[in-house]
């Protein structure tokens, strides 16, 4: 599981605002599911998506989204990474591409 705890470019999570938030968040819980559950609702709740706000910067490293509070579905799943791994809880994510209707490009 040590690979689902590594820091990379883009799941920063050893970054000062991430360890904030990350502390933060899991000092109201006492187990590593109710931590899981309260990092995914802060960053579904408190992240704006991009898109449905129509907001910039594009961001994509953890430490951005959380800066910024914005982000794709991709960038948000980046900061829900790196509040996990903060917590030393590991997480995994894939990328996926999914076409409309069956038919290829473009996809959503």
């Amino acid at each position: 599981m040590d690979k689902y705890l590594k820091v990379s470019e883009v799941i920063d999570w050893q970054h000062p605002d991430i360890m904030k938030y990350a502390k933060q968040i899991s000092s109201r819980y006492k187990t590593p599911i109710e931590t899981a559950k309260a990092c995914f609702e802060w960053v579904r709740d408190e992240i704006h998506h991009s898109y449905d706000y129509q907001l910039n910067p594009v961001t994509c490293k953890a430490s951005d989204v959380l800066q910024y509070k914005t982000g794709y579905c991709f960038a948000k799943s980046h900061l829900l990474a790196a509040l996990l791994r903060a917590n030393q809880i590991p997480a995994g994510f894939c990328y996926q591409r999914l076409s409309l209707d069956d038919r290829g490009a473009p996809y959503s």
